[in-house]
């Protein structure tokens, strides 16, 4: 036996071997490649693979020892993947000093001009073969720098990058007179762990400015339409040479300028924070100016590689969604003057450098990170918090629908291929006590099925019914979804069936009517169907008595079936009743709602592989349903129930972000309470309906504004918070929200114009705002106006008197209380009052009113707030659930990037 166990794992060691063999024999074919001779710099340098543990690990990309001969000399060095598998650069530790390199450039690709050694890149080779992606720069002593947690620049594996590939400029070299030899590169931190987020580089670049000598201003102007999905800028990074005075980028939408960054590239020429919460979307354009000065020169500067020509780049590092990454774009187009002339005057600003901070950056080498002050660096935003910060909140719709809806218990709510609303409502039979005996088999039979419509297609805005069918065919219905051809996937609890019904007639029967099993061909009280959106597979939940979901084609064959997974690794705890399914498209997974077990698993859905559970003590011991949204990042929609053993929570409809398990919304109807809310979905609109079994309804919800919601229980409450907001805009001095991450320098290029991969156009332009998002600002300007005209409607006099009442009350108390301390101490004994009031209890409440409450202090001292910035958000994306010991990871932990160096003297 022990030969065996040996024999395998000898077996598995081989087939690693070889499966790994292509990446790790070029990457020691790299090691062993022909280097520069022994030299000082070589020794005492880390290994270039290093592992921290099994995700996280570091490779050094670094010159093996070069000596450059002339100045200007553009010289690289390519270093192949460590990892056949995807990976992930989370962090760049730069080695360098600008007393030797001008800058780093790091690129990715997947044919380099050389494997072997280095070789001089700034001629007519350059540094790939194929199109090449920036992924770092670095200048002028800049730090390192630190991406956003779940964000990373992906290369290995399926991505196009198999090398990386270091280019250095060395600008002036009268430091190599002594031939020594020079080892500048980076470190990347990687890690295996899927990133949900994947990074990329924007670079903005004018090639022809002339800056015509002694010249006071010359500006470059830089513009293009942005033409791809979503990117949301984290960090930018300014690039000039000696003349260049501030650099500045904006994305313009709308005729509105947005700042996305500003800097003098004087300074540390690191990846600054960028504005928080810019995203860049089709059809949006993207802008940047440099400002130079011709002052001291004798002749014209032109754009070009050398220290004496200029350059005039502004990198946006960003991240996207990973199904539409792009790692690297550009923009090289000159903007038009029409368009400059409503540039922001900021940018015509020029940002001063102090003498201090010049020479504390040529004396601190890469390690300089001294210009650090405490403004607060937060996370980039995902469209989730979006939604949460702007206010957002599920609110009943009141008058809908228009007219009653003549319904039994509703069981189930799906949507068509045309937003309509889809209920699967049971008529005048009832699941009751006697519906089904121990042997779970139904008990009235003798009632046949259902004379009503038990499908019903309703108008979602109106409720007004469209289409009504399924009339005799089914006894207790229950579950319902529709595939992409608009046939109707139901399940029929009485008859332990599941039915593709098209044209108001099954096409499809899986199980045996009346028959409770359960093996393939037979189910037991079957709850609910989920259609793959892609294939056709039909997942169903089974249900009342079977614990397990089955994968059936779309013609009904049988696949597989799986049960409950484990969040335990100590034990396993199996389905108790999977009341609901919700197939997540954009990540190809099934979400369960556990109903006895009050929980929420989801798995890949090809294979049945367990991915992760949410479960909250706001659901109680019940989850009914649930429906899922890929807008704002991903949503899960779901609704409790009560629970049998008297421990039930509020019955409440919750919003919880996939990624974080954060409940972000929760909401009930406002004219009835949730008595069994049993079923829910979300339209394209983002209206939620939620169908409650026990009263027979649909209720409808959309979100709305704070404001909105203040109004409608108020009355005159939204003028309350303009004021208190205006109070507060006007007494406390803006803060700066800085996005979170940091990047690296410049893109410095040999003499030749980098080649740049083209912009990928998507498939369609996102829609313009709909008519109800019109609708509501019409309404919120409605309601604004009433709120003013009530309050105009009340007596100024009456206002007063009612405000001075209560002043008049307590200084009559504090008057009261100091007289009866005179007469009980005696008129020789002192009473003091607080130092800045006229009387004890009115200082008090005037000395909390006018400055005790201190907002810095009070941030300061609660949970998520440090100097540094906030607690990062934990998002799993599409790591597969983990226990809380093993959550951390590691080095790869936290990302920020510095703030820009605060100038000692002001213009």
């Amino acid at each position: 036996m022990g030969v065996l166990l040996c024999s395998l794992v000898v077996l598995a060691l081989v087939c690693q071997s070889h499966r790994s063999d292509s990446s790790l024999h070029r990457f020691k074919r790299y090691q062993e490649g022909p280097q520069s001779g022994p030299s000082d710099c070589t020794r005492g340098i880390q290994p270039p693979v290093v592992m921290a543990n099994s995700h996280n690990f570091s490779l050094d990309v670094r010159m093996p020892g070069v000596s450059p001969t002339a100045s200007d000399s553009y010289l690289c060095v390519a270093v192949p993947v460590p990892t056949s598998r995807d990976a992930y650069i989370v962090d760049f530790v730069p080695h360098a000093s600008m007393d030797t390199a001008h800058h780093m450039l790091l690129y990715g690709c997947r044919t380099p001009v050389s494997t072997t050694g280095y070789w001089d890149c700034g001629s007519a080779q350059g540094t790939c073969e194929d199109d090449g992606a920036i992924m770092y720069a670095w200048a002028r002593n800049a730090p390192p720098t630190k991406l956003p947690r779940d964000v990373g620049f992906k290369v290995g594996g399926k991505s196009k990058i198999t090398y990386f590939v270091l280019q250095i400029h060395y600008g002036d070299i009268s430091g190599f007179r002594d031939h020594h030899k020079d080892c500048s590169g980076l470190t990347l931190r990687m890690t295996s762990k899927p990133q949900p987020f994947i990074a990329g580089m924007y670079l903005m670049m004018s090639v022809d400015t002339i800056i015509p000598p002694g010249s006071r201003v010359t500006n470059a102007d830089i513009a293009c339409e942005y033409e791809s999905y979503p990117m949301y800028p984290f960090a930018f990074r300014t690039h000039t040479h000696s003349l260049g005075q501030v650099v500045s980028g904006y994305r313009i939408r709308d005729g509105k300028w947005t700042l996305i960054g500003r800097q003098s590239p004087q300074l540390p020429q690191a990846f600054y924070a960028a504005t928080q919460g810019v995203d860049v979307r089709y059809g949006d354009t993207i802008a940047a100016r440099c400002v130079f000065t011709g002052e001291g020169r004798t002749s014209k500067t032109y754009i070009g590689g050398t220290s004496n020509d200029e350059m005039c780049n502004f990198y946006i590092m960003y991240y996207m969604d990973s199904k539409h990454a792009d790692p690297f774009m550009d923009c090289m187009q000159d903007g038009s003057k029409e368009l400059f002339r409503h540039i922001p005057s900021e940018a015509n600003v020029p940002i001063p450098v102090s003498p201090d901070n010049m020479m504390t950056m040529m004396h601190s080498g890469h390690h300089a990170t001294g210009h650090q002050d405490d403004r607060t660096l937060l996370e980039p935003k995902r469209a989730e918090e979006e939604m949460l910060d702007q206010g957002y909140h599920l609110e009943e719709v009141m008058d809908w629908p228009e007219n009653p809806l003549q319904l039994g218990q509703v069981s189930g709510l799906a949507l068509d291929s045309d937003n309509n609303l889809v209920i699967f409502q049971r008529g005048d039979h009832q699941w009751g006590v006697n519906s089904f005996d121990n042997q779970a088999r139904y008990q009235q039979r003798s009632l046949g099925p259902i004379q009503q419509s038990t499908i019903l297609v309703i108008d979602p805005v109106k409720g007004n019914v469209l289409k009504a069918s399924g009339r005799n065919i089914f006894y207790l219905p229950h579950g319902i979804t529709t595939d992409a051809h608009n046939n109707y996937w139901v399940t029929d609890v009485a008859l332990h069936q599941v039915f593709k019904v098209g044209n108001n007639k099954p096409l499809v029967v899986l199980g045996e009517a009346f028959e409770p099993g359960s093996d393939k061909e037979h189910f037991c009280k079957p709850t609910d169907v989920a259609v793959d959106t892609m294939t056709g597979n039909v997942y169903i939940s089974d249900g009342y008595c079977n614990a397990r979901v089955l994968k059936f084609s779309p013609e009904g064959k049988y696949l597989s079936h799986w049960g409950a997974g484990s969040s335990d690794r100590r034990r396993r705890l199996p389905f108790r009743i999977p009341h609901s399914l919700a197939f997540l498209p954009d990540r190809r997974e099934l979400c369960v709602a556990d109903r006895e077990n009050g929980r929420i698993q989801c798995f890949v859905a090809e294979s049945g592989e367990f991915v992760k559970e949410i479960k909250k003590e706001e659901f109680g011991e019940e989850v009914f349903a649930i429906a899922y949204t890929p807008a704002h990042g991903g949503l899960i929609y779901a609704v409790n129930g009560e629970s049998p053993y008297g421990r039930s929570a509020p019955l409440s409809g919750f919003v919880i972000n996939y990624s974080s398990k954060e409940i972000l919304d929760t909401y009930s109807p406002d004219s009835q309470e949730f008595k069994m809310p049993h079923d829910i979905v979300v339209n394209k609109d983002g209206a939620v309906f939620v169908g409650d079994a026990a009263s027979d309804t649909v209720i409808k919800f959309t979100s709305e504004k704070a404001e909105h919601r203040s109004v409608k229980k108020g009355g005159i409450e939204v003028q309350e918070i303009e004021e208190t907001e205006t109070f507060v805009q006007t007494n406390l001095k803006p803060v700066h929200a800085v996005s979170f991450h940091m990047a690296v320098a410049s893109q410095q290029k040999p003499p030749e114009v980098p080649t740049q991969e083209h912009h990928h156009a998507p498939e369609s332009p996102p829609p313009p705002k709909s008519q109800q998002q019109q609708t509501h600002e019409e309404d919120k300007q409605k309601v604004k106006t009433v709120a003013k005209q009530s309050a105009r409607g009340v007596s100024p006099a009456v206002i007063t008197t009612l405000l001075l009442i209560p002043v008049v009350v307590v200084i009559s108390i504090g008057l009261f209380i100091r007289w009866r301390k005179s007469r009980m101490y005696g008129d020789g004994c002192d009473v003091k009052l607080e130092p800045n009031s006229a009387g004890g209890i009115l200082g008090k409440l005037r000395g909390k009113a006018a400055g005790s409450l201190n907002l810095g202090n009070f941030f300061a001292t609660h949970k998520g707030y440090s100097r540094q910035g906030f607690d990062r958000l934990s998002t799993e994306g599409s790591d597969q659930e983990k226990d809380d010991e093993d959550a951390t990871d590691s080095e790869n932990e936290e990302y920020s990037a510095p703030p820009p160096p605060v100038p000692s003297s002001t213009s």
